[in-house]
């Protein structure tokens, strides 16, 4: 589901320059169906390398459902959860909100999502069979993985509640293993636990899963490992091609092919993992990540070093000086691995020690809801209500994971003159917005602002998936830590109360973060109250917390009890009216006497003549915009190891040792007089793929090169052509 890998700002920190420039790795949807029979009850839950769910997305996804299977898969039933990483191609959702940033609606990125999921459910559909499920659960403990981030908020608690944990985060993964009944082989697994996809930082231009996305290919080449025959080619090969001199006589010889032509598929053949023949699933899904950072050393100031204002997490008052080091600091990319790392190794563990099976019914629950007036009844029967959406001063600091604009810090309950001028031209809050969001000060009335069309959602889903004694809380937005706790306690007591004896303790509950629709953070009524960035963003008020565990114990009871709820007012589909102002990929074109796919920069060869081992082989080819195809199921990049007399890819753009990084540069508009005149205003740029392969552990030693494949059109009318080249060949050893 990997969407346009240049100039599409990501979605995540709302940071106008951080546009896409390359692929770290590639972006997926993974889904596992469960079913009691084949016409029996059943779910589909749906894990996306993601920022978020999309309401929108959703929609589109249903309606290709149902057209294939009919009332088999619908709302009801079907779970869309993203895992946070903010570093995908935003342009997806379908409120304003979310898509100022990108320019609009980004339809490419759009298409790849919902075709992905609608591609994900369809091979699981196609490929259920009868089996087994497992499930198991453990600790990842020392704050191996994650870290509260807002911590003096989490102290906002009530003590009491607070001494019954022992850290600020949830340390728990809880994992599924799926068993084939037939060859007693695994085919999957999927876990919840609570990190953001933060690793990878705002000015990351790498399309990237994040550190999911990483523990998730982790975990499935693991899987892949330990089914190959122990007898690989690595020692065969070494027998074929000889000495270290040998190879590097060999490799001399090989010279850069220069850009040829190549057809729209050919990419695909030199994919490395191709989809039908993965043996294996494994997903890493999100949870209550709202308050959790990965960036697990702390946040300090990157002026003197010291650790940031424990309150508002600045330094000197300035938030963008307060920023969160991951245990990889300074390098992301490392930090991505680590934290990746972490959550795989504890999802093998959980996975080859899973005996508990799980059996039981299949069920499920859903129901929209206006979020905007919510009446909610409290403890000594107060009745109290939620508010339309907006977003306070502390939401525009940012966090330490990515600080925001400058002048705000979190915290903030005050907002100075300019601001509150520049507020009010977009929409000035009405007197009962005013007092119904204390103590938030509304820095930006976004449910009160309709122009061009909704700012934010309104009518949000709200869902619960029965899978035997596992309960799956589907929520649109991040909870926190202790809201997620306190509505897990919530829906367990209420399934416990009214289930007459079907549930009980030993019923695990667990929330699936970011699911079905986007609403941004959910922060306990306390937390609420100091405004850090969760709080201010916290859209619906401070009882929106109390929203969701009143609704969602609703729908808890009617499981347990067996009956059905009313389906309440459907979202709006708002895809004919959405504005798309990204400008389209113009007709690139090298200089004169250079193909596409030629070098720019050939293999930077070390003194010593071969690579080792964490070594960097770099090229760089004369390239087009990769927009003008997303090569899906392809690959823009390939290392290609030479054995025999045949080049066989060993890694491509999806494997987390080998870069894919565009560069466009030379940019030059005609003359705005042609533009006044309506001529077509074409762009004509240089731009360059630069290929980064550092060499893996596992590297078997021998003759390799890069290769680079891309797509180009003359004029936005023309038809693409496609193209290839490779490098100088080089020597590993």
């Amino acid at each position: 589901m990997t969407g346009p890998a240049a100039q599409v700002n990501m979605m995540g920190y709302g940071n106008f320059d951080q546009v896409t420039g390359g692929i770290h790795f590639r972006l997926r949807a993974r889904t596992f169906i469960v079913a009691e029979n084949s016409k029996g009850s059943r779910f589909a839950f749906v894990n996306l390398d993601a920022g978020m769910a999309s309401q929108l997305v959703t929609i589109k996804v249903l309606e290709r459902l149902k057209s294939m299977y009919g009332n088999l898969y619908s709302k009801d039933n079907v779970a869309i959860s993203g895992t946070h990483t903010h570093a995908g191609p935003g342009g997806y959702l379908q409120y304003v909100t979310y898509t100022v940033t990108s320019l609009g609606f980004v339809p490419q990125s759009f298409e790849a999502i919902v075709t992905a999921i609608e591609h994900s459910i369809v091979q699981a559909h196609d490929n259920l069979k009868p089996g087994s499920i497992f499930i198991n659960k453990g600790d990842l403990e020392n704050a191996a993985a994650g870290i509260n981030r807002s911590p003096s908020a989490y102290l906002f608690n009530p003590k009491e509640e607070r001494s019954k944990y022992l850290n600020n985060v949830d340390t728990l993964m809880t994992l599924l293993k799926f068993v084939d009944g037939e060859t007693r082989k695994s085919v999957g697994a999927f876990n919840w636990f609570a990190t953001h996809g933060t690793s990878m930082s705002r000015n990351n231009k790498l399309i990237s899963g994040d550190n999911k996305g990483a523990a998730a290919r982790f975990f499935e080449d693991w899987f892949a490992s330990q089914e190959k025959n122990s007898s690989t080619n690595s020692t065969t090969y070494s027998k074929v091609i000889g000495r270290n001199q040998d190879l590097f006589d060999k490799a001399s010889t090989i010279k850069a092919t220069g850009g040829k032509d190549c057809a729209n598929t050919t990419s695909q053949g030199f994919k490395v993992r191709k989809n039908k023949e993965l043996k294996f699933v494994g997903a890493f899904c999100q949870s209550n990540v709202g308050d959790v950072s990965p960036n697990v050393r702390g946040a300090f100031c990157i002026d003197s070093g010291l650790p940031c204002d424990f309150n508002h997490s600045s330094c000197h008052g300035n938030d963008q000086l307060c920023v969160g080091r991951g245990p990889g600091y300074p390098y992301e990319i490392l930090s991505t691995k680590i934290i990746g790392e972490r959550q795989f190794q504890k999802a093998v563990e959980l996975f080859t020690s899973a005996k508990q099976e799980l059996t039981g019914k299949i069920d499920y629950r859903h129901v929209y809801l206006n979020f905007t007036n919510i009446k909610v009844q409290l403890e000594g029967n107060k009745v109290v209500q939620t508010c339309p959406a907006a977003l306070g001063p502390g939401f525009a600091a940012g966090t330490t994971d990515g600080p925001g604009v400058f002048g705000f810090q979190q915290g903030d309950t005050e907002i100075n003159p300019f601001w509150k001028k520049l507020r009010d031209v977009l929409r000035e809050p009405s007197p009962y917005q005013v007092d119904c969001q204390k103590p938030k000060t509304v820095l930006l009335d976004t449910g009160e602002m309709s122009w061009p069309y909704p700012w934010a959602p309104a009518i949000l889903p709200i869902q619960i998936i029965r899978l035997g004694s596992l309960i799956i809380l589907s929520v649109p937005g991040e909870f926190t830590t202790m809201a997620g706790r306190r509505l897990r306690e919530a829906v367990k007591e209420t399934l416990i109360s009214s289930g007459n004896g079907e549930f009980d303790d030993q019923t695990e509950v667990v929330i699936a973060g970011l699911t079905n629709a986007y609403s941004q953070y959910i922060t306990t009524f306390e937390e609420y109250e100091q405004q850090r960035y969760e709080a201010a963003s916290t859209l619906y008020g401070p009882h929106t917390l109390s929203a969701y565990i009143q609704e969602f114990k609703k729908l808890a009871k009617s499981m347990a009890k067996g009956e059905q709820i009313s389906k309440g007012p459907s979202p709006p589909d708002l895809l004919s009216i959405q504005l798309s102002l990204l400008p389209n990929p113009t007709g690139d074109s090298p200089p004169q006497g250079i193909n596409f796919g030629d070098i720019k920069q050939d293999i930077n060869v070390p003194k010593s003549g071969t690579f080792k081992k964490g070594d960097k082989a770099i090229a760089t080819f004369w390239s087009a915009n990769p927009r003008y195809d997303l090569l899906t199921e392809g690959t823009f990049a390939v290392v290609e190891m030479l054995q025999g007399k045949n080049w066989i890819p060993a890694y491509d753009d999806d494997d987390f040792c080998l870069i894919f990084k565009w560069l466009a540069e030379n940019i030059t508009a005609i003359a705005a007089a042609a533009a006044a005149a309506n001529a077509t205003a074409h762009v004509n740029s240089y731009s360059y793929a630069t290929l980064e392969w550092e060499v893996p552990d596992e590297a078997n030693h021998g003759v390799y090169r890069l290769r680079h494949f891309g797509s180009t059109k003359k004029t936005n009318e023309s038809p693409n052509s496609y193209y290839t080249g490779a490098s100088s060949a080089f020597t590993v050893s």
